[in-house]
């Protein structure tokens, strides 16, 4: 597997977003576009998009929080994929990046309806804490918080 850092403009992770968005509206149904309003990808500076044998398998993102944290955006695997630990070392790489640009915490969120992301994330060290932001009130949603060492 290879890893590339690039940005929100990469064809690659446009592509997989597509396929990840596909993906939520399934799982989301009605509650989707409340989400999608939030997961805009033109401003993504922090982008790792996974490679298999040079095919475009997995990717996440970064954002600015505030000044100690990062939100974790767009972390997609594709289906053929699954299983075999990929967004593991996408989000690895992902901790890895917002260390190097003096971050000190990764914060996300995600839906009940993704049981592989929140034993993903639960894997990574990741804690559950209160609904922030605009998911504040929101059933469907579960925000995490992890101190980056």
């Amino acid at each position: 597997m290879e890893l590339i850092r690039t940005n929100s403009n990469h064809t690659d992770f446009i592509t997989l977003v597509k396929l990840l968005d596909s993906d939520l509206a399934l799982r989301d149904g009605e509650d989707h576009a409340f989400y999608a309003q939030f997961n805009k990808i033109d401003m993504l500076k922090h982008v790792v998009v996974a490679y298999k044998d040079n095919i475009p398998v997995a990717c996440g993102a970064i954002k600015s929080f505030n000044t100690t944290t990062v939100e974790v955006k767009r972390m997609y695997t594709t289906v053929s994929s699954r299983g075999q630990g990929l967004a593991f070392v996408v989000l690895t790489e992902l901790e890895q990046w917002a260390t190097e640009l003096n971050y000190t915490y990764c914060v996300l969120e995600t839906g009940i309806k993704q049981p592989e992301a929140i034993a993903l994330y639960y894997k990574k060290g990741y804690n559950l804490i209160a609904n922030y932001g605009q998911y504040q009130g929101i059933e469907n949603s579960k925000c995490f918080k992890k101190h980056l060492i």
